[in-house]
């Protein structure tokens, strides 16, 4: 089968497509035909070993996993002999955790993984980039509480994360304030939020809104210079600190009537059903920017790691 292989950390050049063996499933798992999948900031991390933490966990001097790939939709190809819930022909979608793998024609999933039937109304590509995003979102707001009437502010709003957010943030009942910059400020209208702030335009730190939850969604606001706009017991999400961030939101945690949630996300085949469900209801539409075919892998990283895209980009085989 064809994969987009790594064998050490670096720039998009990195990746190659090579035949590869075809893998088998395991007794509790299915193999997927990999119809489509997504370029992440998780993929673009580990191929980087960005933070350079990531190789204690990864492999110190080279990968030791060398398939990148976290979320896939495709058909089910073959089932191992316990499997119950899925059959041959399935389309299902899904996040395969920190097994990745999923650049790649063909892949094994654990059954009870965090994965679901994929919803007839959208295509493949579209399914695949619902999972990284959505998951991320979801995590984050059930943890924040989000309830109907608060008002929240998503930062990076048209980005992955950004536009779950923004809708799961609107399915909840939130009033919802989109942060993005000026081209893509008619996206994030459409997806529901109820006010767009263009960031090139107007600072959200010193326009005297305040928010009872502010979700910064890629890592660019100022921690302590955005407590101002935040209410007395309000939440501020950092869904991509990295380890400043980290002991800032700790600090404040600590210290004041505030909370700031980060970490590592978790989550189930629960999720993947919950995000599902809101599709199917026409309350959740997945965003793509662009699609690449598995061969142009490294163009499609470049292009992911200069910081503009729309939503997702998606892969398909």
């Amino acid at each position: 089968m064809k994969a987009a292989v790594y064998t050490q950390y670096g720039s998009p050049e990195v990746l190659r497509v090579k035949e590869v063996e075809k893998p088998f499933p395991k007794n509790n798992e299915i193999l997927l035909r990999v119809k489509s999948t997504a370029v992440n900031s998780g993929d673009i991390r580990l191929r980087k070993a960005d933070p350079f933490a990531v190789r204690f966990i990864f492999g110190l001097l080279k990968p030791k996993i060398n398939i990148l790939g976290t979320v896939f939709s495709g058909e089910v190809e073959s089932v191992g002999k316990d499997v119950t819930k899925f059959k041959v022909g399935d389309a299902v979608f899904g996040h395969t955790d920190m097994r990745f793998g999923a650049y790649a024609e063909y892949l094994c999933v654990p059954e009870k993984g965090s994965l679901t039937s994929k919803p007839a109304a959208i295509t493949h590509a579209e399914a695949a980039v619902v999972p990284f995003g959505g998951v991320t979102a979801l995590h984050f707001i059930k943890k924040a509480n989000i309830q109907l009437g608060q008002r929240v502010l998503i930062v990076g709003a048209s980005g992955a994360v950004g536009t779950a957010a923004v809708q799961l943030a609107k399915s909840f009942g939130a009033t919802v304030t989109g942060v993005c910059s000026t081209p893509n400020i008619e996206l994030v209208q459409s997806i529901g939020a109820d006010k767009v702030i263009d960031y090139t335009k107007e600072d959200f730190t010193k326009n005297g809104e305040t928010y009872d939850v502010i979700f910064d969604t890629i890592n660019t606001i100022p921690v302590f210079g955005s407590l101002n706009s935040l209410t007395k017991n309000g939440i501020m999400i950092l869904s991509a600190a990295e380890m400043q961030e980290i002991l800032q939101g700790l600090w404040i945690s600590k210290t004041s009537s505030r909370k700031v949630l980060t970490g590592v996300i978790s989550h189930t085949a629960a999720d993947i059903i919950f995000l599902k469900e809101l599709i199917v209801a026409g309350k959740y539409k997945p965003v793509i920017d662009k699609t690449y075919p598995l061969e142009q892998i490294a163009e499609a990283h470049a292009y992911v790691e200069k910081g503009h895209k729309k939503g997702n980009v998606s892969i398909n085989m």
